[in-house]
This record gives structure tokens, C-alpha cells and sequence, in this order.
């Protein structure tokens, strides 16, 4: 990988205009940088140190100067060594993805870079991508297509569980030229509206960027203060996208596709529209595992199956297929790729041996993905009782605790509330708040703080159902406090309960 010298990083902030003022004393600007860190524990000699972050503390930098740094970039409130060489800019986090990507030498250049927002099913979609690209470059023996999820990330060297669902810019650079390293043509990412609000994604182009839907979520104080600021940051995306893909059935679609135009060429998707250039028809009655339908697109119309279950996930198809036709990907491979795709923890279902309980294990967590999980339940098992566990995370998105408790007070038989990432709260305290808004629809509800138990429970209790395990998928760690705590999957845990289920009834 290229190394740059001071001076090249002074020149990418000034082209940016982010700089307000250079004070390099006797530095050589011809000085190599050698690593660039915000993190002041990764600082080592001749590192370029970035002044960030909301918890930023002054003895920061002092511990990033005593480990080796040369000079340090700062907005002007965060200069308390003013003789130490530095940089002050007017946006610290533009400024970190700048320096990152040429950092990590421009990476986002060098592959297909695919990008997808919205509401509801980033993380299905982003792997039934990476499954046609997989099925793609595999039959040209080249390496597997990298994602950055919610669920997990891969890039070539490592593959690890996700615990944000698109990262720092810093952090996102680097697996982006991992990825580029190892060849990897291909790179699909959920990209959040944290993510377009804080500039993680600054600066980066993606060939190909879809727009899945629009839906309230992640209002809060540390998120976004309204509806409004969520969807005018999702609205963003289409100034960094090559080609779009808009899902026609999405709601203010009207104002998606204006602001779309931002983008160099839109191809639509639905299962509604037929003037829909990716467009669904013939959706036949999902069975157990799987879901067919016809499609027709501008270069071919035939039959595509599903083996996951879950009649929404048409709609992540469609965007799935909108991106692989975009690039040139064959019929033949968006087939394969499609018949054989998974995402950890989205609609994973098993059953007991006599069939009684379907268990349904899925991410839902807002009120969109509710409404579509419940509205395709009730199409596939409309002969089964409907029983919802979820929780809601501790200090974010308190929408979620009025809309969801709401949504499964109407739907379900009985609710079990539980813990889901409480972090700074007490998941009881979340549960009760919850269990207020699924009493407003005259719904049941038990509170059960232990989510294995929780899940226990309301398999053994309810024969004849469908259980609804939503809110973590197969995610093995709880934020309690501000900590991550190791446990089971909630796939674990419903295998273990379906199993005693199964030997009571032997």
C-alpha cells in the first residue's frame, strides 16, 4: 500500500475545503505518515492522530503524543497543545474519512462497491446479493464478493460478527482494501442513516445503491430528533450512487424517485407496478421453505425461487435482482444465487416433530419489519395463534417501544417481553414501558427478563403457533450497561425448547 506524506493529507482536507488553519512549526511536510489513529491506544511513531468522538477527553491527545504522533487534526474547541503541530478543520468526521481513504490508498476505486438503505431488509438483501455474486465469480474462479452488515463482515482476512451495522470511516476503509487486496471484485453494504448523517460514508462512490423503503425508526435524541431528519439523511445516499435502485412500493416514493435523479441512472423494482423495470408477478402461496415467483426484467423474464420463507422477502429479491441485472450478472446466476441464499438470524424457521410449533426466528425490530412479519405469518399459518417474544434496546429508539408493543398487542395471542440490548436501562423497566402499549390493544403479555427463558416459555406454553423470536437474530452477545455479555443465539435457545417440547410429546 502507498504511503503519503503530510503534505498529501494537508492537500486532500484543503481540496474538501475543511481546513481553518495549519500550524506545522518545523515539521517537513515530506514526512511519511505511517498510521493514522483516533483512538489514542492504537497510536504509534509517526502517526497522524484524529481528535473524535463525543466522549473526547484533552488527556487523549497527551497519551497519543506520548505514544509517537506527529501531529493531530482537531476543530478549533479540541486544541489544547496549540504548539504541537496540528490541523484545525470545520468538520472533524468529513476529515477522518478523507484522511482515511487516502490512507488505505483510494480502495473504494478499485471494486464494485454496492450500497444499500432503508428501513427494513438491508441485511436479506446484502447476503441474497453476495449469494448471486458468489454464484457469479465462482463460475469464473475468482473470490467471493466481501459484505459489511449488520450481521457480520467480511472482507477477505477477517470474518467477525457486526455490533454496528456500518462502521467508522476509519474502519470501513480498511475493509474496503482488505477486500482489495485479496482481489475481491465485489463489496455489498448496508449503509445506515448514522452512517450518511456522521460522514462515515463520506467521499465513497458506490457503482450500485439501493433504496429499500422508508418507515419511522431510530428517533431518539441520540439518533434523530424526528422523522424527518431520519429520512432526509437516508435521502443522501442517491448523491453517492452511480446507479439506483428504487423499490416503487416503498411509501413517499414520490419524493425518493425526486431525489433519486441525483444519481446518474434509476432502475425500478416492485411486485405492485408493472411499469416497474424489475417487476413480480404470479407470487405463488409460500409453502414452509419456499416462495416462487416470475419475474420480468428489461433482459429476460422467468420463474425465481425462494428457500427462505417469509412473503416480503419477494421485495428483497427484486432489489436483489435490480442490482445483479445493473452489473450484468446472468439469469442463470441470479437463479442459483437466489435458490441457495441465507442471512443468519432473518426468517430462519423450524418445527416441532408433529408439527404444531412453527418457530420463526428474525431481526424485525422497527415497525415496518413488524407489519410485514405479520402480515406474511398471517398469510402463511392463517390456521395458528401468533406469539411474539421481543424487547427493545436500552437508550435509543423509543419509538419502537409505543409502535411495537402496539403492533403485537393487536397480533399476537400473547406477548413475551424480554431483554434486547438493555444497555443503560434495566430491561424490565423497557419491558413494562412496552407492555403499556400491547395493554392499549388489549393484548396478553408476560415479562421475563431472561430472554432464553422468555423463549422457553412460549414454545412449551403455546401449541398450535407460530412464535415470533424477533429483535436479535443469531447475535451471541447482550449490551448490558456498556458492556457486551456472551450468550446463546435465539436460534440456540429455540432449539433447546423445541427439543424438551419434542420429548414430552415422544
Amino acid at each position: 500500500m502507498k504511503t503519503y506524506t503530510l503534505k498529501d493529507y494537508i492537500d486532500i482536507l484543503e481540496k474538501e475545503n475543511l481546513i481553518d488553519e495549519i500550524v506545522v512549526n518545523d515539521l517537513n511536510l515530506s514526512t511519511p505518515v505511517s498510521q493514522i489513529a483516533h483512538n489514542s491506544k492504537n497510536v504509534t511513531a509517526n502517526t497522524l492522530y484524529i481528535c473524535k468522538g463525543i466522549k473526547y477527553k484533552p488527556e487523549y491527545l497527551s497519551e497519543a503524543l506520548a505514544n509517537g504522533a506527529i501531529v493531530y487534526i482537531a476543530e478549533r474547541e479540541n486544541v489544547s497543545k496549540p504548539d504541537f503541530p496540528h490541523i484545525v478543520v470545520n468538520n472533524i468526521r468529513k476529515s477522518l474519512a478523507a484522511i482515511s481513504i487516502l490512507f488505505y490508498d483510494f480502495p473504494a476505486t478499485k471494486l464494485n462497491m454496492i450500497g444499500l438503505t432503508g428501513t427494513k431488509g438491508k441485511s436479506t438483501t446484502a447476503y441474497y446479493i453476495k449469494s448471486i455474486f458468489d454464484s457469479y465469480m465462482k463460475s469464473k474462479n475468482l473470490p467471493d464478493t466481501a459484505i459489511i452488515s449488520s450481521i457480520d463482515t467480511y472482507d477477505g482476512k477477517t470474518c467477525k460478527e457486526s455490533l454496528i451495522t456500518s462502521p467508522e470511516s476509519i474502519d470501513l476503509q480498511e475493509h474496503i482494501a482488505n477486500a482489495v487486496d485479496c482481489k475481491i471484485q465485489n463489496l455489498v453494504m448496508e449503509v445506515s442513516s448514522q452512517a450518511l448523517k456522521l460522514d462515515r460514508v463520506h467521499d465513497v462512490i458506490y457503482k450500485v445503491g439501493v433504496f429499500m423503503n422508508i418507515s419511522e425508526d431510530h428517533i431518539s435524541t441520540i439518533e434523530h430528533p424526528d422523522f424527518e431528519d431520519y429520512f432526509a439523511s437516508k435521502l443522501t445516499f442517491f448523491k453517492q450512487v452511480e446507479t439506483a435502485c428504487v423499490n416503487l412500493d416503498s411509501d413517499h416514493i414520490d419524493r425518493i424517485l425526486k431525489e433519486a435523479q441525483a444519481s446518474q441512472k434509476i432502475v425500478t423494482f416492485s411486485s405492485k407496478n408493472a411499469k416497474a423495470d424489475v417487476y413480480a408477478y404470479n407470487i405463488q402461496k409460500p409453502t414452509h421453505t419456499s416462495i416462487s415467483f416470475q419475474v420480468k426484467t428489461p433482459e429476460w423474464e422467468n420463474k425465481i425461487l425462494l428457500t427462505m420463507p417469509g412473503l416480503f422477502n419477494v421485495e428483497n429479491a427484486l432489489a436483489a435482482i435490480c442490482t445483479a441485472i445493473s452489473l450484468d450478472i446472468p439469469y442463470e446466476n441470479i437463479y442459483e444465487g437466489l435458490k441457495v441464499a441465507r442471512a443468519s438470524g432473518r426468517m430462519e424457521s423450524h418445527m416441532s416433530k408433529d408439527g404444531s410449533i412453527i418457530v420463526i426466528v428474525d431481526y424485525a425490530h422497527n415497525k415496518l419489519s413488524f407489519e410485514k412479519l405479520y402480515e406474511s405469518t398471517k398469510q402463511e399459518y392463517p390456521d395458528k395463534k401468533i406469539i411474539t417474544v421481543f424487547g427493545c434496546p436500552g437508550g435509543k429508539a423509543f419509538l419502537r417501544r409505543k409502535d411495537l408493543g402496539r403492533l403485537s398487542g393487536k397480533n399476537s395471542a400473547i406477548t413475551y417481553l424480554t431483554a434486547e440490548d438493555p444497555g443503560p436501562e434495566e430491561a424490565c423497566d423497557i419491558s413494562k414501558e412496552i407492555a403499556t402499549h400491547v395493554a392499549e390493544e388489549h393484548g396478553k403479555y408476560k415479562i421475563i427478563d431472561d430472554r432464553g427463558e422468555a423463549i422457553k416459555q412460549a414454545i412449551l406454553e403455546n401449541p398450535n403457533s407460530v412464535i415470533l423470536i424477533t429483535g436479535k437474530g443469531n447475535e451471541t452477545r447482550q449490551k448490558i450497561g456498556t458492556q457486551y455479555v456472551p450468550c446463546l443465539t435465539d436460534t440456540q435457545y429455540a432449539q433447546e425448547a423445541l427439543e424438551e417440547y419434542n420429548n414430552k410429546i415422544k
